[in-house]
Order: C-alpha cells, then structure tokens, then sequence
C-alpha cells in the first residue's frame, strides 16, 4: 500500500462520491475505483457503501480513514519540515566565539539572525581563537568568531572571512596628563605604564602589540588583563593607559576618557571562520545573513568560497 492509495481513500470519503473524488484528484474514475477497491482486498474488509445517496464510509472505513488522515497529515508536516531544514529554517547553530565579538559585531548580527529564522536554536561558547580552531576542527561547533586567520592543526581546513576591522584606542583615568589631550602617539605608549592583554583568546592581538611595543622601556610597568573590561577597569584605577580594539569604544566608562592613537594602527580582522567542507544549511543561512548584516562581507564569503573551489 502507497501514500497515494490513502489519499484515493480519504478523497472518496470527503466527496461521498467516486466521481468527485476522481476529478478533484485529476484521475479518471475507473481507475480510482480499481485502486480502492484493491485497498479493499488487501485489508480484507470493505471500506465504502455503495448507496444511492453516495459512496458512503462503512465502519472500518471510518477507522482506516481516520488513520490515514494523520498519516498523511504527518507526511506533509515532516516534508514542511524537511525543506524547512534545507532551507536552514531550522535546526541548531553552535558558535565558539571570542568575548570582544560581544561588544560591536554580535548583538546585532544575531538578532537579524534569529528575526529571519526563528527556529533556529542558536548556542554560543566563548572560547579562545585557539580552542574555536580545534573545535571546529573536531566538529564540536559550526561557526567561531576570531581574531586574526584561524592557526594551528587543521587550520588549512577551514575558511575565514573577516566581519570586523579594528584599530588601536587608548584609556585612561581623567586623572592622566593625556586625558584631555584624547590623543597619545606609537612613541608616547612605549613610554607609559600600559594595561594590555596577554590572552589567548587574541593571540594575533597578543603578537600585533608586542611587536608594536618592541622598543619599549623595560623599566616601564606593564599590567595584563584578561579581557577589555578588566583593561578599562584597571586604566580608571590608574595604573596607566589601556589599549583596547576600537569596538570597544562605546564601553568608555565615567572618570575615563579615550585616547586616539596616533598614526592609525590596525589590529587584526575580526573573522567568521567555519569549516570548507561544510554542507550545513544551517550554517550557510548564518553566512548568508552576515554577508547582508556587514558591509562587504558579502564579495569576501564569495571570493573565499571561489578560491577553496
């Protein structure tokens, strides 16, 4: 028995009628006959009364066409479903991503995300670009926000595109010579006491500032903070200026004042990394709602996606 003779039994059971039901189904009406009353035969009961006021459900057609009915009703709601799942309407999106992707890029990203597709369960893991490459690697997340081109074993398996550019900002306690100023030069940071991060969430951002400060005073106090919070925290208590990524600009906080740092000094790209050979429409509804949300990132995902091809 097929899907298609459930639906000639429950069409004949709706229309009361052979002929009905064979021109709303688009078939002539001696074939549906045959097709029923083969059903018939396999079920060993009748299923219609044939009457003068109709096609009429016997009692056992009252049952097997109830039955039918959530067949076939359960048949279109995982179809539904399962070009819901192509089209990454649904499903789970695991991402591993970096605390300072919090501050600018994500609160807005994912709201557009979830707003476009509602049922998709989003999970998010900070973790170190380090721990997101091996995640992925393993298969343990979908996505990771980094800082920097993913490194490491099987990093030559995956692909990133950059969603952020940042440069460096200084902070200060309002209490600093420099603070009224909002300016301080490459020159002026080797000599002053800094709060900086050695985390490895940002190991690119790590390399970037120790060759910044490579001609730095060694005398000078240098104070480490895991995160920008930490940094703006310690930079208002005074312990010197802290050197953040300008997304975190809006962070700024009462009795701290910014510091532009001059000349321009860009810090590595915020990047959406995922894996090449992933076949997750999950994943690809999440790249295609970045490359709208971003600017620009739209030409880079395709020239990525280009090159790996």
């Amino acid at each position: 028995m097929e899907l298609r003779h459930l639906r000639y039994v429950v069409a004949v059971a709706e229309h009361r009628h052979v002929g009905r039901a064979a021109r709303a189904l688009g078939i002539a009406q001696p074939p549906l006959s045959r097709q029923v009353a083969a059903v018939e035969e396999e079920l060993g009961t009748r299923l219609f009364e044939r009457t003068g006021r109709g096609t009429i459900p016997t009692v056992a057609g009252e049952v097997f066409v109830a039955h039918a009915r959530r067949i076939l009703e359960q048949v279109d709601v995982g179809a539904e479903d399962a070009r819901r799942a192509a089209r990454g309407q649904s499903g789970t999106l695991r991402l591993g991503i970096i605390g300072s992707a919090l501050i600018e890029l994500l609160p807005g990203l994912l709201a557009r995300f979830r707003t476009t597709h509602p049922g998709v369960g989003v999970g998010c893991r900070e973790l170190s670009s380090a721990q997101s490459t091996a995640a992925l690697v393993a298969g343990e997340i979908d996505l990771a926000v980094c800082r920097g081109m993913p490194r490491g074993p099987g990093a030559e398996r995956l692909q990133a595109v950059a969603v952020g550019h940042d440069q460096l900002v200084g902070i200060c306690s309002r209490a600093h010579p420099l603070a009224a100023r909002g300016v301080i030069t490459v020159d002026q940071l080797r000599r002053q006491p800094l709060v900086l991060t050695t985390s490895d969430d940002e190991p690119s951002t790590v390399t970037a500032l120790a060759e910044l400060l490579a001609d730095r005073d060694a005398t000078l106090s240098t104070t480490h903070a895991r995160d920008v919070h930490t940094i703006i925290g310690l930079a208002a208590c005074g312990f010197g200026v802290g050197l953040l990524p300008s997304c975190a600009r809006g962070l700024v906080r009462p009795g701290t004042a910014l510091l532009e740092v001059e000349p321009v000094v860009p810090l590595p790209d915020l990047c959406l990394v995922h894996r090449a050979e992933t076949d997750s429409p999950v994943v690809d509804a999440f790249l295609a709602v970045t490359a709208e949300h971003c600017p620009g990132v739209g030409s880079r995902l395709r020239a990525v996606r280009g090159r790996a091809g």
